[in-house]
Parts: C-alpha cells; sequence; structure tokens
C-alpha cells in the first residue's frame, strides 16, 4: 500500500496548509491536505489516518496530533475535505489540549501545521483495516489506536517538513 499527497512538494507540505495558509478557524490553521492511497491490500473495509508531529516533543511534551479520521472508505481525500465530512469519522487534534484550550467541538477535524520553534516534520500514516471502527466524531488518539489493534492489514506514511511562519 503506498500513500502520496500533492500537497507536499519537495518534501515540504505547502504553505496553505498551516500557520503561513489563509484559512484558520480562530488562528487554528483549517485547510486540510488531499492524500491519496493505492494499492490497499483485499480485504480492507476501512482507513484509518493520523497526521502527527513527533518534533513538537520538545516543545510542549508530547506527540502533537493535527487529524485523525476513522471509517474512511475512499481512497482519495481532496483538499479541504475535513470538517463535518459525512464519508468519513474525525477526531480531536491537540488544538483542544492544554496549550491552546479549544473546545472538544471545534477541535474535531483538521488542525494544520504551525510550528513555533523551527521546521518541523509531520507523519501522514494511513493503515488499512478489516474493519470499520464505528467511532464517533470527537474520538481521541488512544480511542483510535486501541479500536485498530488487531485488525490493520497494511500500513503507509509519508513525511512532510514545514516552518514557522515569520512573526
Amino acid at each position: 500500500m503506498k500513500v502520496t499527497s500533492e500537497g507536499i512538494v519537495d518534501g515540504y507540505f505547502l504553505d496553505k496548509y498551516g500557520g503561513k495558509g489563509s484559512s484558520f478557524i480562530d488562528g487554528m490553521p483549517s485547510l486540510s491536505i488531499p492524500f491519496s492511497i493505492e494499492d490497499a491490500p483485499a480485504g480492507t473495509m476501512s482507513f484509518a489516518v493520523i497526521l502527527d508531529d513527533y518534533d513538537a516533543v520538545p516543545v510542549c511534551g508530547f506527540d502533537w496530533i493535527h487529524w485523525i479520521v476513522a471509517d474512511l472508505k475512499k481512497t482519495e481525500v481532496k483538499e479541504g475535505e475535513s470538517r463535518n465530512n459525512k464519508e468519513f469519522v474525525e477526531g480531536r487534534n491537540s488544538w483542544s489540549g492544554k496549550f491552546d484550550r479549544f473546545p472538544a467541538e471545534k477541535a474535531t477535524g483538521y488542525g494544520g501545521m504551525s510550528p513555533p520553534d523551527k521546521i518541523h516534520r509531520y507523519t501522514l500514516k494511513v493503515y488499512a483495516l478489516d474493519c470499520e471502527l464505528g467511532l464517533e466524531k470527537g474520538f481521541g488518539l488512544n480511542d483510535l489506536i486501541f479500536a485498530m489493534r488487531g485488525h490493520v492489514l497494511a500500513r503507509s506514511m509519508i513525511i512532510g517538513k514545514y516552518g514557522p511562519a515569520k512573526r
């Protein structure tokens, strides 16, 4: 299985998907990235998606979650499809956490990249699953991880970089 994104060019996410873009919800970047999935294994019933930032650990103490998706049944997600999309279920991103204090409902869906200190690496992971997970809108990362246990047929990931907005 392979995941690709036209939103990553020369190893970098395009500016519009993060803090250097122009789409925001109360300061949180909100234009979600496009991606495609190829060669999913036989028996795939749905996909799960995690977009996160391990480089955030030294800054805030944890892996920053930018987007989590469950029960995705199509192999192409277009730019901006986050937020109230009926074709998949979205969980909470880290913008709802201790640092930004967004209410969970506002932080459910894509919360784009906005590194405060330097260029960060962002990992888009896609999991092919042998079932639908049945999670409810606003689920957390742990809910997704535990629901996927024993159901992963294949996984693929891509990494893109993004730098801080000039202030």
